[in-house]
């Protein structure tokens, strides 16, 4: 069986729901849904795009501290709260992950938990796993 690693940011919903930021097992690791929210505060309220920049940098810090890196993530999925927004999102996304996309959705949600939030994102990255060889690359 293999061995279990969490780690934890300390926020509130994280204690209140019985989560963890982030969980790798084996050479997987699973990055729960991260916002913009820093010490209960949402950062950049009006801008979706930077909500979704704080939101990365908070979800890829995660991978990195379980071993992993931007190029070892398979798959993410964006939650926006306005169809208007997925645009400035989605071009976030295409910046960070230029150099090796992973699988990706984005779905239109009626709201988060809080709400100033516009934006959530959720990382799966697989460490260790190889590289596509039809990607020049990688």
């Amino acid at each position: 069986m293999s061995e279990r690693r969490r780690i934890a940011s300390g926020g509130e919903w994280e204690r209140a729901y019985g989560y963890c930021r982030a969980l790798r097992v084996g050479d997987r690791i699973i990055v729960s849904g991260c916002t913009s929210s820093r010490d209960g505060v949402v950062l950049h309220p009006a801008d979706p795009a930077a909500q979704l920049r704080v939101a990365l940098d908070t979800a890829l810090a995660a991978v990195v501290e379980l071993g992993g890196s931007v190029a070892d993530v398979i798959r993410t999925r964006m939650y926006v709260t306005h169809r208007r927004d997925c645009d400035a999102v989605g071009r976030v996304h295409a910046q960070v992950f230029a150099a090796t996309p992973p699988a990706a959705t984005m779905v239109i949600v009626a709201g988060l938990l809080h709400q100033d939030m516009r934006v959530e994102i959720e990382v799966e990255a697989l460490v260790g796993g190889g590289h596509d060889d039809t990607d020049p690359g990688s």
